[in-house]
C-alpha cells in the first residue's frame, strides 16, 4: 500500500481515545512510508492525523471542495492540496489517489464516505481494502447494525469480507496489506424468489 485515504471527523469528539487514534494513525502511516490522503481539513481528527503525519516526515495529500475550504479551515501546509468544485469530485479524487481506505470516528460526513466506498466495493467499482479503526469502541454500534442488516436479508453475508473493523491499528494495516478481493460481493441476491 502506497497511500491510504482517511475518513474521520472535523471535530475531535468527546473522548481522548479518538484524538490519540488519529495521531497514531498519521504518525504510523508516515513511519511506514504510506501517503495519507484525506479531506484537507486543519481541524478536528482530520487535522490531528495530518499534523502527526507531517511531523513524522510523511506525505499528506488533501482534497477539499472550494465551498468547504474556509469552513473546514483547509490545511495549507500539506504536501499537496487539491481543490474541487463539488463533494462528489472530492470523494472520487480521494478514491482515485488511494490504495485503501480507513475510517476513524466521525459524524455524518464520515459515515457518508465510509458507506459510499463500501457500496462502490460491493458494486465492484473498486477492489481496495476498507478498514474501520474502532477507537474507543466507537464503531461497535455500526458492527451491530451491519450484522442486523445481514440477518434481515439486506446485506449478503459474503459482503462482510469487503471491510474489517479492528481496534488495533497494526492488525488493521496488516489485513489491508494482505487484502485480496474475494469477488463474492453482491448487491442483489437473484437466487431468492
Amino acid at each position: 500500500m502506497k497511500s491510504i485515504c482517511l475518513f474521520c471527523g472535523s471535530n475531535k469528539g468527546t473522548r481522548p481515545e479518538y484524538e490519540a487514534a488519529a495521531r497514531t494513525f498519521g504518525r504510523t502511516l508516515a513511519e511506514q512510508g504510506i501517503t495519507l490522503v484525506y479531506g484537507a481539513g486543519k481541524v478536528g481528527l482530520m487535522g490531528v492525523a495530518a499534523d502527526a503525519a507531517l511531523e513524522a516526515g510523511g506525505r499528506v495529500v488533501g482534497v477539499i471542495p472550494e465551498f468547504l475550504k474556509a469552513k473546514e479551515v483547509a490545511h495549507m501546509e500539506l504536501s499537496e492540496l487539491h481543490v474541487t468544485e463539488t463533494m462528489h469530485q472530492r470523494k472520487a479524487m480521494m478514491a482515485q489517489l488511494s490504495d485503501g481506505f480507513v475510517a476513524l470516528p466521525g459524524g455524518f460526513g464520515t459515515f457518508d464516505e465510509l458507506f459510499e466506498i463500501l457500496t462502490w466495493a460491493q458494486l465492484s467499482v473498486h477492489d481496495k481494502p476498507v478498514g474501520v479503526l474502532d477507537a474507543g469502541g466507537f464503531y461497535q454500534p455500526l458492527r451491530a447494525l451491519v450484522e442486523h442488516a445481514v440477518g434481515e436479508g439486506f446485506v449478503p453475508k459474503g459482503n462482510l469480507d469487503l471491510f474489517r473493523i479492528e481496534r488495533d491499528l497494526p492488525t488493521l494495516l496488516d489485513w489491508m496489506g494482505q487484502y485480496r478481493p474475494s469477488r463474492v460481493a453482491k448487491w442483489l441476491d437473484l437466487t431468492r424468489t
